[in-house]
């Protein structure tokens, strides 16, 4: 049933490109420039309606680099880095005497583990200056703190029974480096991305589902390895925001179950956040730990899936993981075919170059043909057509951006003497080089092509690819005649797609007014598909209500063009034998885990359009009258602030009767009264009240006694 689940994969496109870009993943063109939106603070009266998104400016990333960098100090034991950068960029951060108690505790600490004499004199100096005076008013169990740790200098670190043991460990360098995180993440508002966020909530729901259901997750490979067990700690508030004013039970209770915190937690992040729910979510979700180098590896992947960057011959740097696809190999197999061909001889004109390169892919096509499905000549011939089209296409009006990968550590120096800020070409979005321009240059000339043909998987990726964008555009009868061409056994073994294709074909035949091709399309494809298979008549006779109102947005009744575009990819990438993305199995499983984690709940998502989640769901927005346009709503449907909450998606997903009528009965302050007594999720409060006509005091009152 996940596997099943719709999702709006442009509103994903715009996700992924907005992290990719907010994270420098693609090299800078010419003709693109980077983020520079100012952050948005949220605002604590903000309504779910106009819930405010977190924005990803240059600043943004130049902050979290720094946050990054602060914390591989602290975690590789140099306290003095770690200082030196908050001195330099966030020295307010330090008039919080807590802070600095904790790093002067880590850096006495540090400076006795390297062992030497000269080192534990320093510690010793770092005592007397440093730890002693800032121990006196950190907080009131500072100095008691101190005093415990003087015994580091009697008992060794190896001694793992002396009474500072834990004070030894390193497991306190990730503690301290992760509450540090935190509390900069908040302070400089540099919270990640919205799809890494997005992500967090997604899998971590998704878990909780499927623990509670006692339901196996298909696809906990990922999910285990790419959303760590292990948080960060918490920031906790200063002793001045401990007297705040009460907050609302209802953001009490959606924040501590939106990231499973207690009820308790949940007051102290609201707190930390001055009483900001939206604040504190975005402080809690980064807390949760994502693995960055397999969340790029997915990002790349999807970006070559979906056309967004060049084909898989431009792989990200590093290993790949056995669930993504590494093309290394052929690779060197094909720099060592064009170096054997240039000492046989290889022709120096474009022409002859492109003659012997197709000849070479029609040798490699036949060598796979069992995946693409060509077997003759004229399939062939059609290839070389189709690949020509693909190749001009690909370095014509729609340029495709350069992975560039992760290469922070080079951007930003932890030893930096450079005062103030450092400059943007230092953290901000790389320029390009030298080699660079030359590179992207020669791409562009005649060696463009004879490159891309050591991968006989770009081509593949590049038909694929040509095939959904004329499908988004509505170019249905090009889209069949074009599959036909290249594969005569496609449209047997995927008639559901012919029919759809078809459909569309029928539709803007209609609107146009062209009734008599549209009564011919039906005759000589729906008619004969529909008689094959009986679950088409029902859309058939759907279909051709539309002859009676012809003026009457035909349109809304076919597949969404983006949808039957992306289930045309999903089918041609199988018959090529390339497997869909494992990013879209992961948004598909969890999208669909979060529908049903709310029908359980019985309430809307308080959150879902802070993260977007309701524009991936919104897959029914009605398409353009022109046909040719619907390729250019992409970005105005991703940019939209349009608010679908999850109970509305129940009953279109035929929620259960007694989610509503368990609303209906239950009073809402009853059901957080009964959750904040009982410590009990909303599904088992509910459940409760009903129990006992939605009086909360009876309820409790069956509880205790």
């Amino acid at each position: 049933m996940m596997e099943s689940m719709p999702v709006n994969w442009e509103a994903l496109d715009s996700l992924v490109v907005d992290f990719a870009n907010c994270e420098r993943l693609f090299f800078l063109d010419d003709s693109s420039s980077p983020p520079t939106s100012p952050p948005v603070s949220p605002s604590s009266s903000s309504s779910p309606s106009s819930a405010p998104i977190p924005s990803s400016s240059s600043s943004s990333y130049r902050s979290r680099l720094l946050i990054r960098q602060i914390r591989r100090s602290i975690e590789t034991g140099d306290v003095d880095a770690a200082i030196h950068q908050l001195r330099l960029h966030v020295p307010t951060v330090l008039d919080d005497r807590r802070i600095l108690f904790w790093l002067q505790k880590q850096k006495f600490i540090e400076l006795l583990r390297r062992g030497t004499e000269r080192d534990r004199d320093l510690a010793i100096e770092c005592l007397r200056v440093a730890l002693a005076p800032c121990a006196l008013d950190a907080y009131p169990e500072a100095y008691e703190e101190f005093k415990h740790l003087l015994l580091a200098l009697i008992f060794n670190k190896e001694d793992q029974n002396s009474p500072v043991a834990h004070e030894w460990s390193e497991r306190r360098r990730f503690d301290l480096a992760g509450l540090l995180s935190s509390i900069l993440r908040a302070h400089l508002h540099a919270y990640d991305p919205i799809f890494s966020m997005t992500l967090r909530y997604l899998i971590s729901i998704h878990k909780v589902f499927c623990c509670r259901q006692g339901v196996p997750s298909p696809i906990s490979d990922l999910t285990e390895r790419l959303l760590l067990e292990d948080r960060d700690p918490s920031a906790t508030p200063q002793e001045s925001l401990y007297e705040a004013p009460p907050f609302d039970e209802v953001d009490i209770q959606a924040l501590a179950h939106a990231v499973e915190l207690t009820r308790q937690g949940a007051i102290d992040s609201l707190r930390f956040a001055k009483g900001d729910l939206y604040q504190a979510f975005q402080n809690e979700l980064c807390r949760m730990k994502l693995d960055l180098s397999i969340l790029d590896k997915l990002v790349h992947e999807y970006c070559v899936y979906r056309g967004i960057i060049d084909g898989v011959s431009n792989s990200p740097p590093g290993d790949c993981s056995s669930n993504i696809e590494c093309t290394s190999s052929k690779l060197s197999d094909g720099e060592a075919s064009v170096n054997n061909a240039d000492a046989e001889g290889f022709p120096e004109s474009y022409a002859d170059a492109v003659s012997i390169g197709e000849s070479r892919f029609a040798s490699e096509v036949i060598n796979n043909h069992e995946n693409c499905s060509i077997s003759d000549v004229n399939n062939q011939e059609t290839c070389y057509r189709r690949l020509r089209r693909s190749r001009n296409y690909s370095t014509g009006h729609r340029r495709r951006k350069r992975w560039r990968g992760r290469v922070e550590e080079l951007e930003y120096s932890p030893r930096s003497s450079v005062p103030g800020i450092p400059k943007p070409e230092v953290m901000g979005w790389p320029p390009r080089s030298s080699e660079d321009a030359i590179q992207e240059e020669q791409d562009c000339k005649n060696l463009s092509f004879s490159e891309s043909l050591k991968n006989v998987e770009d081509h593949k990726y590049e038909i694929i690819i040509e095939m959904r964008e004329l499908a988004c555009k509505g170019m249905a009868a090009k889209v069949v005649e074009e599959i036909n061409a290249i594969d005569p056994d496609f449209f047997i073994q995927n008639s559901d797609l012919l029919f759809q294709l078809k459909q569309v074909e029928f539709l803007a035949l209609v609107h146009s007014g062209d009734l008599a091709e549209a009564l011919k399309v039906a005759c000589t494809h729906l008619g004969p598909l529909a008689s094959q298979n009986q679950d088409l008549l029902k859309p058939l006779k759907e279909t051709l209500l539309c002859l009676l109102k012809p003026s009457e947005d035909a349109f809304t009744k076919g597949t969404p063009w983006p949808v039957l575009a992306t289930s045309l990819q999903v089918a041609m990438g199988k018959k090529f034998g390339i497997e869909e993305p494992q990013l879209m199995r992961i948004v598909r499983a969890t999208l669909h885990t979060h529908n049903e984690w709310f029908k359980f709940q019985m309430c809307k998502d308080r959150f879902e359009q802070l993260l977007k989640i309701d524009q991936l769901k919104d897959i029914d927005t009605p398409m353009s009258s022109n046909p040719a346009a619907k390729a250019l709503l992409d970005d105005g449907a991703n940019g939209s602030q349009i608010t679908i909450c999850s109970s509305s998606k129940m009953q279109e997903d035929g929620g259960s009767p007694q989610a509503s009528s368990g609303e209906n009965v239950c009073d809402e302050n009853a059901i957080l009264k009964v959750m904040e007594f009982l410590a009990l999720p909303r599904a088992d409060a509910i459940h409760l009240l009903m129990q006992y006509n939605g009086n909360a005091d009876t309820v409790i009152q069956q509880i205790f006694s």
